[in-house]
C-alpha cells in the first residue's frame, strides 16, 4: 500500500502522560479515527469520512486534515506547540 503524505506532520499530545504522536501519512490519522479514539462523536464521523474520501481523491487533502485536528479538539488531544530557543 502507498501511503499518502499530507504535508507537515501533525503533533498531538495524546495521553495525560504527554505522550506525542506524529500524523504524517492520511493512513496512521485513519487508523487512529477506527481504532485508538477515545471518543466516538459527530467530529469523529466527519473526520472518518473526509479523510475516506480523500483518500479516494473525491475531496481536498488540505479538509480532511482540517477535519482531523476539529475531531482531536473535541477528543481533548492538544497540538504541540514548537517552541524557539533564542540565543
Amino acid at each position: 500500500m502507498i501511503e499518502i503524505y499530507w504535508g507537515t506532520p501533525l503533533s498531538l499530545v495524546t495521553s495525560p502522560e504527554g505522550d506525542v504522536q506524529k500524523f504524517g501519512t492520511i493512513e496512521k490519522a485513519r487508523h487512529w479515527l477506527h481504532r485508538k479514539w477515545p471518543v466516538s462523536d459527530d467530529a469523529r464521523q466527519r473526520a472518518l469520512e473526509t479523510i475516506e474520501a480523500a483518500m479516494d481523491c473525491m475531496a481536498p487533502v488540505g479538509e480532511a486534515r482540517k477535519a482531523f485536528m476539529m475531531a482531536a479538539k473535541t477528543a481533548g488531544f492538544l497540538p504541540v506547540v514548537a517552541t524557539q530557543t533564542v540565543a
